[in-house]
Parts: C-alpha cells; structure tokens; sequence
C-alpha cells in the first residue's frame, strides 16, 4: 500500500470514525475478560474517543487507499528489514539520526526497504529499553522531523517498550511522590516479603537480579516489581488506564511514521503471583486487542511479537494467525543456523524448517541471525538436545564469544550468547584466507533469505563487524561486544580495497537480496519444501502463491566440495533446464535427476531456465 503522512493535527470536519456494532462487541469483549463487564463498560468510550481521536488525523487519500489494503501482501518477497540504533553510525559532529539515514544511502544500495530504529528515545539504561519519555526523540540523535525523513525513503519498525519504563521517567517519579494519578500504574509491595519464596521460586526470570526493588517513597519504602533490573519498572495492566495509555502510544507512533509495531518484552506483559508470569491468558487478551484495533483504524500497520521463549511457546503469539501478532521473532534460527555451521551437518535445522508452522496466510516469521542483544538460546529448547546446545556453547566461546545466563527453580541456565555474526562464524584470530571466510558467512545469512518469512539483519551483521572487547571492558555489558561504533570513513576506505574483507562479501549480499526481491517464489505466503538431499545441504524448495515461479535453493555448510543429485519428481515442475539465479551456473535433468556440484560453502538458487 502506498505510503501517506498523517496530519500533524486531528480534523474534526470530517465525520468521525464509525465505530461498527461488530468493533464494540469485540473491544468490550476483550475488555471485559481483563477487567470484568462493569469495568469495561466504564472504560470503553475513552476507547472509543482514542479511536476517533487517531482517525481524525488520517488524510482523506490513506483512508481511501486502505479501502483496497490486500492483507495476504503487507510483505512480499521485496521485504528485508534492517536492524539499527540511531545513534550507530559516526557522523562529522555527533552520531545522529541523519548521519545513520546518510549511511544507510550510501552503504544500503537499495537492499532493505524497512529500517528497524531501536528505542530513540530519551533513556536511563539497557541502550534505550528503558524509556524516559515515551514521546520525545533522545535530543542528542535527532527529532521527529529526523525520523520523517527516514520514513520518506524506507518502511520503519518502532519499538513499543510496553512491558516497563525508566525509573527516571516522569510517572514513575510522581508515583513515588504519591500522585493519585499513578498510585496504580506499577506493582509494588510494603514489605519483600509479601511476594512469598514459593511465589519467587515459580516467575520465569530472563535475569538473575532479584525480581523486587526498594524505592523510597512519600509513603515509605515501596517494593517495586522489576522483571529486567532495578531501572525498569514493570507497568501494571490490571489497571485499565495503562493499558488504554499504551495503547494512545502506539497509536502515536504509527501517526509518526511506524510501519511495524514491535511489542518488546510482551511475554512478561501480565503478572500473576503464583504463576510462571508468562503467556498469561491475559497477555494474550491484550496483544488481540491491540491487533483488533489497529486492523480496525491501520490496517496497513503490522504488529510483531519479541518473545524470546522456546519455538513451541513463541509461535503461541500467532494466535489464530488473525487475530495477534502479523509476525513473530524467529527465535529458534539463529542458534540452529550457528549449530549447523558449526556440525557441519543440516539434520536438526532440516527437520525443525520442514516442521515449521503457518498459522495463516497473513502470518509469518521475522528472520533474523543476529540482534543488538546476542543469539538466544531459549528458540531452541526441545529442539536441539541438552548435549547439542552443549556443543553450540562450547564452540562459540571457543570463537571467543561470552555467554549470559538467567534464574531458574533450578539455579542458572545459558540465556544467550554475546557475540558478532561474524566472529561467531570466523575466529578472531584464525588462519582461514579471507575468501573462505567470506563465503562461510555468506552461506551462513543465506539461510534465513530462504526460509519462509522476512529476512532481517542486525546492522553489524550487515558490515560483518567483528567482537568489540574494549567496548565490554569499558561498560562491563557483554551485549556490547556486538554495539560498536559504525565509521562511515573506515567502511568506505574498505570498499576502496579490493581485497577487503567488505569489498569480497558485498556483492555476495547485493546477488542474494536482488534474487530473492525479484522473484515471488520467495514471498512469505509461498510454498516451503524442505528436501533431505545430504547432511551437508541444506535444501529448500520454494514456489510462489501462485505457483509460478520456482526456485531450489541449496547451501554447502561445509569446506569440502559435493556432488547432488537430486530427484525431479521431488518438486512440482517437471522443467529440464535450470539456471543459477546467483552466478552464470546451469544444468540439466538427466536420468530424472538434477545434477549439481557444490563448491565449499557453495550458496546455489536453481529456477528453470524457461
């Protein structure tokens, strides 16, 4: 859907935004399970009047075109996010939004079409994840004006840092002044231990501080519930007046230019002594009333869930497949794609890829590799054995990698691993020729173009930056190992050099992202086949919704050189010639069979040549 600015000021002279019998039976419906029936017949017409508010500010042309909004294409084939804090990228007098917007001109080449800001806002701690002020651009990055501009030339994920606020920001500091107003927008406790051992022992912890913080107040010491650390203060759902304020957040932000909506940390949404406080019922409930509104006034607006929990967990935020997330992390890739280089050996990620769920065909996965924070362990649990991950830790901190850790009933457990893509795949200090190297990594970022979804890549990924140890040494933050400063000189000397290492692995990255744009058997609707050819290939076979287009993508994760054979009637076309779409490669059917060589770390896309 073409994009359209909102209007800075709502215009109330046009009629204002009907709400249909079918919309209020559903928002009270929602409401009702929250907070009972009579709570949320009290609260339904401020609903109603955010709605209307958020309307009147539409332009009459995007009201039009969202009339013809075609659900099943919000992503297509063209869609790659990029991944970026806003204040990555080394300008000539500050790192700005500007300077990243420059940067992403120059380096980007038309590959992403959808920028993923993280959280630009004014914050306290934990690189923006703990919000100050909701509304306000961080002044020392730029200006809403700045994120305009980005809007003008890409698509933009914003994050809804729903779950928690700083302790700084202004309504966690009248709480503790005692303003009535936000007596009850936190859970707090008098004492510690009015949230029992047995109560403590039950919450899933993504840390290992202490889920209770001390807070003086005007009323004494409060007791404050804190899932990530003792500056980000958990809201509390259970009051109607948070959640309707979120919501008028979001709401902000996609009339400030957001595309996606990402629902940070919304796993921990609802709290509930005596329960895991996770995937509540009630956490679910919220995340189908935001989607129902925002089907219901954005339309053309996609929600995406970062609920970094075990696949079979994480895939519950789907819902129906209509009625919550439009995407979800694909949590469980990253660390399978790292155990398959790693292995050498395609058996576990073949398997969990030809298993993988469409709830709909206007849901899909979000495929990312790396993140600001690390690769996640948790996708993987119950897909990957005890002794599998195991082997996956031993080999990353053998590249040099650390490893965080969270509480358990059982004491702490591997959470995540802290590293670059890069130096995940290629050791620090290794004695590999660059051109190896190079291709490994290309291999690597391969698999999540081909797998069912939308591909995504993590800023540094993109630049194959290495560990940044003197950046951790310097905060004591081992997610820093992967938050280095960006110098747009450095990077552009580089492509100077032939023999650079960026020089050799851009245009691996411009061939995969050109093929995969230009050709609808990618779409995230398409068909998905995954074929058991050798443990040391990973094989996909995809065909447009249409099923008129073909591709067989294969990918060498090993060194050795190998041999295919492959069975025509394993696909739905019965086409004799077939052409690589990434190099000038061709081949036949002969004997019923495509025969193909692989080179080491060979990546190969085979369509037929008619």
């Amino acid at each position: 859907m073409r994009r359209f600015a909102y209007n800075r000021d709502p215009d109330f002279t046009h009629p204002l935004f009907e709400i249909s019998t079918e919309l209020r039976e559903s928002l009270l419906s929602r409401l009702s399970f929250l907070y009972g029936k009579e709570s949320a017949e009290q609260w339904l017409p401020q609903l109603e009047r955010v709605l209307k508010v958020h309307h009147a500010h539409k332009p009459q042309a995007l009201a039009e075109a969202e009339k013809h909004y075609v659900a099943t294409e919000r992503f297509t084939q063209k869609d790659l996010v990029l991944i970026t804090y806003g204040d990555s990228v080394k300008g000539e007098y500050s790192k700005t939004l500007a300077a990243l917007h420059g940067f992403i001109q120059e380096y980007n080449r038309g590959v992403a079409n959808t920028i993923h800001i993280l959280p630009f806002f004014p914050y306290s701690s934990d690189r923006g994840f703990a919000v100050v002020d909701y509304k306000t651009v961080d002044p020392k990055i730029g200006t809403w004006d700045s994120v305009r501009n980005l809007s003008a030339d890409y698509h933009l994920m914003f994050d809804g840092v729903v779950n928690h606020c700083s302790s700084r920001s202004e309504m966690f500091r009248e709480y503790l002044k005692g303003n009535p107003q936000y007596r009850d927008f936190f859970i707090a406790y008098d004492s510690p231990d009015d949230l029992t051992e047995d109560q403590r022992q039950k919450i899933f912890r993504p840390r290992t501080s202490d889920i209770l913080t001390r807070f003086d107040s005007i009323d004494g010491p409060k007791y404050v519930w804190t899932t990530f650390s003792e500056d980000q203060i958990d809201l509390n759902f259970r009051n109607p007046e948070v959640l309707l304020s979120v919501i008028e957040g979001l709401l902000f932000y996609v009339r400030r230019g957001a595309d996606i909506l990402r629902l940070d940390a919304v796993t921990y949404l609802w709290s509930e002594p005596g329960t895991e406080c996770v995937h509540l019922p009630e956490t679910h409930a919220i995340i189908k009333l935001i989607r129902t509104i925002m089907d219901a006034v954005a339309p053309g607006v996609a929600i995406i869930t970062e609920t970094n929990v075990p696949h079979a967990q994480n895939i519950s935020y789907f819902g129906n497949g209509k009625d919550e997330a439009h995407m979800v992390y694909n949590f469980a890739l990253p660390p399978l794609v790292l155990h398959t280089f790693y292995a050498k050996d395609t058996t576990a990620i073949s398997q969990w890829a030809d298993n993988l769920e469409f709830s709909s065909n206007t849901a899909t996965y979000f495929n990312m590799l790396d993140t600001h924070d690390g690769v996640g362990l948790m996708g993987v649990k119950g897909i990957l054995s005890k002794d599998q991950i195991a082997f996956l830790i031993s080999c990353a901190k053998d590249h040099n990698a650390y490893i965080s850790y969270k509480s358990t009933e059982l004491g702490e457990e591997p959470y995540e691993i802290n590293t670059t893509w890069w130096s995940a795949l290629n050791k620090d200090a290794g004695s590999e020729e660059l051109p190896l190297q190079v291709q490994r990594y290309v291999a690597s970022r391969s698999l999540a173009f081909v797998v069912k979804g939308v591909p995504a890549i993590y800023s540094h990924g993109a630049l194959a930056i290495p560990n940044d140890y003197e950046l951790v040494k310097k905060t004591g933050v081992k997610r820093d190992i992967n938050r280095s400063e960006i110098d747009p000189e450095f990077f552009n000397s580089q492509l100077q050099n032939p023999d650079s290492k960026r020089s050799l692995l851009r245009p691996g990255f411009l061939k995969l992202a050109e093929a995969r744009t230009r050709n609808r058997a990618f779409h995230p609707q398409g068909l998905q086949k995954v074929l058991s050819v050798c443990p040391e290939v990973f094989a996909v076979y995809r065909v447009s919704p249409e099923r008129d287009s073909h591709v067989l993508t294969l990918t060498n994760v090993t060194e050795e050189s190998i041999g295919l054979s492959i069975p025509i009637n394993a696909l739905e076309t019965q086409e004799i010639e077939w052409r690589d779409l990434l190099s000038a490669k061709s081949c036949r059917v002969a004997g019923n069979a495509i025969s193909i060589d692989l080179q080491p770390y060979d990546v190969v896309w085979l369509t037929p040549k008619r």
